[in-house]
């Protein structure tokens, strides 16, 4: 992934529709740090502590994994709202 690309991305919904991107009133998001899915943000509305302290796998194509493979993400200790990556797994 090149510049352009990481810019493209930043501020983008994880998941979200291509139309309607970026974030929305009234929603909880966390920020995804390092990795392939670096500057996006995922939607944690309504997501349990328990949920939330266990992280999340998610899909994606630009990791090491290629198409299938998923990026790990982990709350950051003291700073919820931001997602360390952790590493790819197929």
């Amino acid at each position: 992934m090149d510049r352009d690309d990481e810019q493209l991305l930043r501020g983008r919904i994880y998941g979200a529709d291509h139309d309607h991107p970026g974030p929305k009133p009234g929603r909880r998001y966390a920020e995804l740090v390092g990795g392939p899915l670096d500057g996006l943000l995922l939607d944690i509305t309504g997501w349990r502590p328990e949920e939330i302290d266990d992280g999340v796998s998610l899909l994606t194509e630009l990791g090491q994994f290629g198409p299938g493979g998923r990026a790990l993400y982990n709350p950051r200790p003291g700073n919820p709202t931001r997602w360390d990556w952790g590493g790819d797994s197929p």
